[in-house]
C-alpha cells in the first residue's frame, strides 16, 4: 500500500469513528427522551361529593394546572375519575378500584375520600386536594413530616371558626345562642364541633350543636335548631353539605335564621355570609404536590400545605330576604357582594 492510499485509510477510519461516536453521543438523549415522553401516568381523581358544577369548576383548575406543568391529557397523563355521591359507603369500592388499575398517584377531595384512599393502599402515592385537619383523623403523623404515602393540601375549617363567629355575631348582633349545623358522617368535624364551642364560649356565646348524617335529616335538623331556640346558624362546611347547599340556603331563609357557611359557592346558592379558603387555589396547589411526586420527591417527605388565600363573600337578596341590613363596615371587607 503506498504512502497516499495508506493515508487516505487513515482518514476514513477517522470518518468512520467520529460518525459513530456522534451517532452514539446524539442517539442516547433521543432515547431517552422518547422513553420520558412515551410515558403516560395514570391518576386517579377520588372525590367524595357528586360532580357538580361547583366541584367540577375546582377540578377544572387541577386539570389546568397540570397542563401548566407540562401534562397533557391524551399525551403523556391519563385521570380517572371516581365520584362517591356523598356516599361513605362507595368509597372502599371506589378507592380499591383505583388501586386495582394500578394508577400512578390519587388525588382526593374531602376526608372521607382521603381515608378510603389511604385504607386501600400503603404504597401508591396520595395527595389531597382538600381535607380537614389529617393529624386530628391520623392520616399524617405531622403536617411538617407526614410521613408514609400521603400529603397535599388542608383546610383546617376548625381554625377559621372563631372568624365565622365574628362575622355571625355583626350580621346578628342580637343572638346570644347559635345553632351549629354539622356532618357527624366526617370524622375531623368531630373534633371542629369542640372547638367552635370553644371560641363560642370565648365569645360569651351558647352552642346548640345539631349533627346530621344525611340530606334526609336536613328538616328534623333545622327543627332541632328551632326548637333550641337558636337565633342565627353555622354550619360546618363538608362535602355532603356542598352537595346540597341550595337545599340549606333555602331552609335557612324559611327558618328565619341568619347563616354563616364556608365557601363562596354556598354563598352563591343563597347562604348569607361564607367565610373559607379559596378551594379554587387548593386544587391548584394540588397539582404542584402531583408534579413533584411525579417527579421522585416521597409523599412523605413533603410538608401538608395549609390554605394562604381566604374568601369573605356576602349575599345581600338573601340579607334582604331575612330583613337583615348588613353593617356598611362588614361589606367594605367584603372579597365580594351577591346582589
Amino acid at each position: 500500500m503506498t504512502a497516499a492510499s495508506l493515508l487516505d485509510s487513515c482518514r476514513m477510519e477517522r470518518r468512520t469513528f467520529i460518525t459513530a461516536m456522534a451517532g452514539g453521543l446524539l442517539a442516547a438523549p433521543r432515547a431517552a427522551g422518547a422513553q420520558q415522553a412515551g410515558k403516560v401516568y395514570r391518576i386517579g381523581l377520588l372525590d367524595y361529593s357528586e360532580p357538580g358544577a361547583g366541584r367540577q369548576a375546582w377540578w377544572d383548575v387541577f386539570r389546568q394546572q397540570m397542563r401548566e406543568l407540562g401534562y397533557v391529557e391524551g399525551r403523556n397523563v391519563s385521570f380517572e375519575v371516581r365520584w362517591a355521591q356523598g356516599e361513605d359507603d362507595r368509597l372502599p369500592k371506589l378507592a380499591a378500584e383505583l388501586v386495582s388499575l394500578k394508577v400512578d398517584l390519587i388525588v382526593t377531595a374531602g376526608t372521607n375520600a382521603a381515608i378510603a384512599a389511604k385504607r386501600a393502599t400503603t404504597a401508591i402515592p396520595i395527595v389531597m386536594a382538600t381535607g380537614s385537619d389529617p393529624v386530628a383523623t391520623g392520616l399524617v403523623a405531622s403536617l411538617r413530616q407526614p410521613g408514609g404515602n400521603l400529603t397535599g393540601m388542608t383546610t383546617l375549617n376548625s381554625e377559621l371558626a372563631a372568624k365565622r363567629l365574628e362575622f355571625l355575631r355583626i350580621v346578628a348582633p342580637r343572638t346570644s345562642r347559635i345553632a351549629i349545623l354539622w356532618d357527624e358522617r366526617t370524622p375531623a368535624l368531630r373534633v371542629a364541633v369542640p372547638e367552635t364551642e370553644t371560641a363560642a364560649k370565648t365569645a360569651g356565646l351558647t352552642i346548640h350543636s345539631v349533627p346530621v348524617g344525611s340530606a334526609a335529616g336536613f328538616e328534623a335538623a333545622f327543627a332541632n335548631v328551632v326548637k333550641g331556640r337558636a337565633g342565627a346558624l353555622m354550619i360546618v362546611p363538608s362535602p355532603m353539605f356542598f352537595s346540597h347547599r341550595k337545599r340549606l340556603a333555602e331552609l335557612a331563609v324559611k327558618h328565619r335564621l341568619p347563616t354563616v357557611v364556608g365557601p363562596r359557592e354556598f354563598v352563591e346558592a343563597g347562604g348569607l355570609v361564607g367565610y373559607g379558603a379559596d378551594f379554587p387555589d387548593l386544587f391548584r396547589r394540588a397539582a404542584t404536590f402531583v408534579d413533584k411526586i411525579l417527579k421522585g420527591t416521597m409523599p412523605g417527605d413533603l410538608p401538608v400545605e395549609q390554605p394562604t388565600k381566604f374568601e369573605l363573600v356576602i349575599n345581600l337578596k338573601t340579607a334582604k330576604a331575612l330583613g337583615l341590613t348588613i353593617p356598611q363596615a362588614l361589606l367594605g371587607r367584603a372579597d365580594e357582594v351577591i346582589q
